[in-house]
């Protein structure tokens, strides 16, 4: 033992002096509201396109065909590429901020990112909620999707950096919790506002995205920055005295070195991007490619997005399908708690395998459920009480997994494994990836539900199959590993070992 640190534990790292104290988790939580944004979009573009008096307005197309008498089928009553795209434009704006929000975050520090992006949210949503015509709409999601990929790219990072190592699972859920209060408070806001008479509720809607926009850019403005960032825009004595601040203890000499070594390491490489297709980071690589791609293709866009569409289309009616999906929004919630609680404790390795194997059984279920009543066909069906409660239920289930495993790993685990020199530019990947397949499956997915039918869960169930094998396969274990020695982590592995060089180990040599 040297400096504070505790030799070795279970996952390979250094266990360094710190605990939780009040600055901190204050800290985390400010900066963790930048999932608010993401989250309450998320909630509030499927409910708002349900409503009757938004489609009118909007796409009266959409309105009269989901209008359409008995023997339509039910599959394709809301597939319009026009509407998909007021959702999905979102997302590919945030692909393309995420690689501006890049520079911005290595830069100038991750609380200015945070705070661009919750200032151009800000616009978007009162643009949109004064759309008078289709083209604010889309306008407003651009602007919208700007906010997204700012906060989206800096808020993990910020999270992992401020976060002693065994607690860094937590605090990073903070995030994902963040992201499920924005998608509950959304469902509320829209069961509410399509109550208000006059067909005018939708304006309140998003307009009300304003709100976290403000909260998040507010927040940024208090935010210290984080000893990594300080350290890589070089000020020595200012991430000393912050890491002092964030530990608790004056016994931070050892984690401290760690941080300049790999800070040194990092004003060596001056194209990140350039330097990150290099093979000592193709295990970091890979997996921020591949776990962005996989949460998308878990099919949660399916139900989160279009929740209220997607009840509606299996026969729920108005009411119903809105109040399915507050349910769904407090399981989400409650279930992304139980990550918190666990991550630390459990690992992420085996919350991804277990939170697999429950959804592949709730999707194969809630297709089934769903083939059976409305067959190829998709003609009308009644669904009975008990019957619409069993859909739900399996839904449920697959939330709530989800929520405990995809959803929050996510964002944790690509944060938490590259090394400070390309650390942004991996976290752009990682942002850009997730913001591009949620944009081509919030794009595509009506239209493949119409062709697809009760076979789209299916779909999905297979590919839960293939992402749940990768992880058993190729993902180690990170937990209470220090940030800036993940590194031991990759090269222990089977199959990463390989990958990377002897001269990239340079710690944990003196505490052996």
């Amino acid at each position: 033992m040297a400096g504070g640190v505790i030799v070795s534990n279970a996952s390979g790292g250094r266990e360094y002096a710190g605990k939780m104290t009040t600055f901190v988790f204050l800290t985390c939580l400010v900066a963790a509201t930048g999932g608010l944004i993401f989250g309450y979009d998320i909630g509030i573009s499927g409910g708002v396109t349900s409503m009757d008096s938004f489609l009118l307005r909007f796409f009266p197309s959409v309105y009269h065909q989901s209008k359409e008498s008995t023997g339509s089928n039910e599959y394709c009553k809301f597939n319009s590429e026009l509407l998909t795209l007021f959702t999905s434009s979102l997302y590919l704006a945030a692909l393309v901020a995420s690689f501006f929000a890049s520079t911005v975050t290595r830069v100038f520090g991750r609380k200015w990112s945070m705070f661009g992006g919750g200032i151009t949210f800000l616009i978007g949503a009162a643009l949109n909620g004064a759309a008078e015509n289709v083209l604010m709409l889309i306008l407003g999601r651009i602007l919208l999707g700007v906010g997204v990929g700012f906060a989206n790219q800096s808020v993990p990072v910020y999270l992992s950096e401020m976060a002693p190592a065994k607690l860094r699972g937590m605090l990073n859920i903070g995030f994902q919790l963040m992201i499920t209060i924005g998608i509950f408070a959304a469902n509320l806001i829209n069961y509410w506002a399509s109550k208000i008479e006059g067909g005018w509720g939708w304006r309140i809607s998003l307009g009300l995205a304003a709100v976290p926009a403000a909260i998040i850019a507010v927040g940024a403005l208090v935010l210290p920055d984080t000893p990594n960032s300080l350290l890589e825009r070089g000020h020595e004595n200012a991430a000393r005295a912050m890491l002092r601040k964030v530990r608790g203890t004056d016994d931070i000499d050892a984690e401290f070195e760690e941080l300049v070594i790999a800070s040194n390491d990092a004003k060596i490489v001056h194209h990140p991007w350039k330097s990150i297709v290099e093979r000592r980071y193709r295990p970091q690589l890979t997996m921020a490619v591949l776990i962005p791609f996989f949460q998308q293709l878990t099919g949660i866009n399916v139900v989160m997005f279009y929740a209220p569409v997607l009840f509606k289309t299996v026969g729920f009616g108005d009411d119903a399908s809105l109040v399915s999906s507050i349910i769904t929004g407090v399981v989400n919630m409650l279930a992304t708690i139980v990550s918190i609680v666990s991550v630390d404790r459990i690992g992420r390795r085996g919350l991804f395998l277990e939170g697999g194997t429950q959804m592949l059984i709730s999707q194969v279920a809630v297709g089934t459920l769903i083939g059976i009543k409305f067959g190829v066909s998709g003609a009308e069906a009644e669904l009975s009480k008990g019957y619409a409660a069993l859909v739900v239920t399996f839904i449920c289930i697959y939330v709530s997994a989800f929520a405990w495993s995809w959803g929050p790993l996510g964002w944790l685990v690509p944060s938490e494994i590259f090394p400070l020199e390309i650390r942004s530019a991996g976290q752009s990947i990682n942002v850009s990836v997730n913001m591009f397949f949620t944009f081509i499956i919030a794009q595509v997915f009506l239209n493949m539900l119409c062709h697809m039918k009760f076979g789209l869960f299916f779909f999905f169930a297979a590919w839960v199959v293939i992402m749940t094998t990768f992880i058993a396969q190729f993902l180690p274990e990170t937990k209470n590993v220090p940030i800036e020695e993940m590194v031991l982590v990759w090269k222990r592995h089977w199959f990463w070992g390989k990958f990377i060089p002897d001269d990239a180990i340079h710690v944990g040599k003196e505490a052996a």
